[in-house]
């Protein structure tokens, strides 16, 4: 990936713990690596194509001066969002934030914190089969959306699927959606969580019927080791209600664990139950 980088903008603001730092303010000195595709900017030299660094400037000085933080990690992870948030073009921030005049009673040049954010591609399961379903997954689908730090870049078609494991209930509506997020898994997990809690989604049998059932099947191409957090969905490759939908959108994603694209484990899997 390609970079622009912006070395020590220097600018007065008033972040800090004490109190004579949020009144008198001080410098700070901020650098940036933006990763982003400079190929079809260098080929037609249009400005259009890229950031336009001296415009960046000018609105990361007035976002960092907006507000005062206690924690320079904090003014960090702000300055990180913002960059993200307003300029699609940039698919991965680095920032660097240096303190010179940090009141630690100590001869050193700077203390500084650098941190780096980018945008993920989160692949989704929906599932309802209580009260009216089609309308459970789109406000599901509205409620992340609305999120600041998601976007819904595409939607599946909607499948009606027989229940698995708790037989005795309505059949399914199931569908997925693929998110661009500036969460992590867990955060991510957790607004999910909060997704289906305001859709009043209760847990009272293991496999019961909901209405609202959300699930991260893939986030970018990440294996993880935490037993809360399973990516990739640990049971997605034996489920036709998530392979049918997911395939509408991901069809030649590839299975990070598997190796196998989304489409040919679907093959797959119809061919077995077939025997």
């Amino acid at each position: 990936m390609d970079k622009i980088i912006i070395k020590d903008l220097e600018v007065f603001a008033h972040h800090g713990v004490l109190k004579e730092e949020k009144s008198l303010g001080q410098k700070f000195l901020l650098s940036f690596e933006l990763l982003l595709d400079l190929k079809k900017a260098g080929t037609t030299d249009n400005l259009n194509e890229t950031v336009n660094y001296a415009k960046l400037c000018t609105e990361l000085e007035n976002e960092f001066k907006r507000k005062k933080y206690d924690l320079i990690e904090t003014a960090a992870e702000k300055t990180a969002e913002f960059i993200l948030l307003n300029y699609n073009i940039i698919k991965t921030v680095k920032v660097t934030l240096k303190k010179p005049w940090a009141p630690i009673l100590k001869p050193v040049d700077y203390v500084a914190v650098q941190i780096e954010r980018s945008w993920h591609t989160v692949y989704i399961a929906l599932g309802s089969n209580l009260g009216d379903k089609n309308k459970n997954l789109n406000e599901a689908l509205n409620l992340i959306d609305e999120n600041h730090l998601c976007h819904i870049n595409r939607a599946s078609n909607f499948y009606e699927t027989t229940p698995v494991g708790y037989l005795d209930q309505d059949d399914f509506l199931n569908g997925a959606a693929e998110i661009k997020t500036l969460m992590s898994p867990l955060e991510l997990m957790n607004f999910l969580l909060e997704v289906e809690k305001k859709l009043k989604r209760e847990r009272k049998i293991h496999w019961g019927p909901r209405t609202i059932d959300l699930d991260i099947l893939l986030y970018d191409d990440i294996v993880t080791e935490d037993e809360h957090i399973i990516i990739p969905h640990p049971r997605m490759h034996e489920r036709l209600f998530v392979l049918d939908p997911l395939c509408d959108i991901a069809p030649y994603k590839v299975h990070p664990l598997l190796n196998k694209r989304i489409i040919d484990i679907k093959n797959e899997l119809k061919k077995t139950m077939r025997k």
